[in-house]
């Protein structure tokens, strides 16, 4: 069995409450960590090779340096729990079953980064966490873990939860900055990046639910021994949200380097597909992340083992590959349809773009509205040219990675299910009846194809 580091002791009575998650070594990370300077917190986390798991997988030690340090200006961490990504739900399980987990590491975090003051942005949805949230930081504030002198160290920290609006983009950091300060949610244009002026115009760091509750067994353990989990420079565990035609979804902790094939099938996760059916495609991180046909993830085009890691799975760039991106794991079996799949995931998005930029404003909703012909039998066949087109003219020309994330599912739906899409044109009263199926969804691609 692969190695637990935050949810080592989920199945423990009353480990949401203070008391228990003390018994069971909960903020001794907190009491080692303010015995050292806040430099050498940091540099334990750089040696740990922690990576962003909200997604973007950037260096969180390199990120924390990155920070600007003014004299007698305030410094903010901000923890962004705006989980919204469909697909993925293991912030929610994490602040819902261990809120300390949580409390623990923007204790430590905040002292590495010299805050003073810090926030959890939580999705406004998630009320029930909001309240879990506050309860936590209240027993964590009557230990003596935060407020003044913590400790006796000297060190001061307040820690408040903001319930945000709804809006997924909100999930993008500088537009939860914005939201945070009161106003409408719409991204900044960057530079100047958070960690300059962030918050209220001061240096700011915004990491995620599980990238800060990650700082505490690094702490614990040592940067050098977090560093030795995991593959190459994927270090460490990842939790995954695992949903759709699996036997057993739910939220599982991986070490990150598992072969796909094994997360997918083996009893120790998700039991394989259910009702003995077969694996069409997965959305390997999130619905903003290029689908892939069962063939490629499983296998890497040239028949090596696809691994669950952050190079493992973007292996063959979009052409092959995916993303880990929020680790929102969706498998979905043979009975299901690609075309209904895309078009749900468009609208998702031509919901939720903020407006602010044209290409993603106009091209999710043309996206959304081409999908919509195509899935109920009122497309034509230069429809599927035409939303590759749109997808290329989105991505990259937005302020944020909403657009991307719009652009990224339709073209990979397109590259690797075009005979679906087709066959919806070619067969408009039967598409409405019955769903496509296997056929020709799984042919190797040669790796001359895969080269060119």
């Amino acid at each position: 069995m692969g190695r637990k580091l935050l949810l080592e002791h989920i199945n423990v009575p009353g480990i949401n409450t203070f008391d228990v998650y003390r018994q069971n070594g909960g903020y001794r990370a907190v009491e080692k960590a303010l015995k050292m300077t806040p430099d050498e917190v940091v540099e334990e986390v750089k040696k740990s090779g922690l990576r962003g798991r909200g997604g973007a997988g950037f260096p969180t030690g390199m990120k924390w340096s990155f920070l600007a340090k003014p004299e007698g200006v305030p410094r903010y961490l901000v923890c962004n729990a705006d989980e919204s990504e469909p697909g993925t739900f293991k912030d929610r399980f994490l602040m819902t079953h261990i809120p300390h987990a949580l409390i623990e590491g923007m204790i430590v975090s905040s002292f590495a980064l010299g805050a003073k003051t810090s926030y959890i942005y939580v999705r406004g949805e998630m009320m029930p966490q909001v309240r879990i949230l506050e309860r936590a930081i209240a027993e964590a504030k009557n230990a003596g873990y935060l407020g003044k002198n913590i400790l006796g160290t000297g060190y001061d920290l307040e820690l408040y939860v903001q319930p945000g609006g709804g809006a997924y983009i909100c999930g993008e950091e500088t537009a939860l900055l914005e939201s945070l300060e009161g106003k409408r949610g719409n991204p900044r244009i960057k530079p100047p990046f958070p960690a300059i002026a962030g918050l209220y115009g001061c240096p700011t760091v915004v990491n995620n639910v599980e990238s800060i509750a990650a700082t505490v067994p690094i702490i614990n353990d040592g940067g050098d021994e977090y560093a030795k989990i995991g593959i190459g420079r994927s270090t460490g565990t990842k939790l995954i949200s695992a949903s759709g035609n699996l036997v057993r979804p739910g939220v599982y902790e991986i070490e990150l380097g598992l072969p796909v094939e094994e997360f997918i099938y083996s009893d120790e996760y998700c039991g394989g597909i259910a009702n003995g059916k077969r694996l069409k495609a997965t959305v390997a991180g999130g619905s903003s992340v290029p689908v892939l046909p069962a063939n490629l993830t499983l296998k890497l085009a040239n028949g090596e083992p696809r691994l669950m890691s952050y190079e493992g799975l973007s292996e063959g760039g979009f052409i092959t590959g995916t993303m880990m991106g929020s680790g929102g794991f969706i498998a979905f079996d043979e009975d299901q349809c690609m075309v209904r799949n895309t078009w749900n995931f468009a609208r998702f998005y031509s919901h939720e773009s903020c407006g602010q930029c044209s290409p993603c404003r106009e091209g999710t909703g043309w996206m959304e509205k081409i999908l919509r012909k195509i899935e109920f039998g009122e497309g034509r066949m230069s429809d599927i040219d035409l939303l590759v087109d749109v997808a290329r003219k989105i991505e990259g020309n937005t302020i944020c990675p909403l657009g991307d994330a719009a652009a990224w599912p339709v073209a990979s739906a397109i590259r690797h299910f075009r005979d679906e899409f087709e066959w919806h044109v070619k067969e408009p009263v039967k598409c409405l009846e019955t769903n496509y199926g296997l056929a020709n969804y799984a042919v190797p691609i040669a790796k001359t194809e895969v080269t060119t």
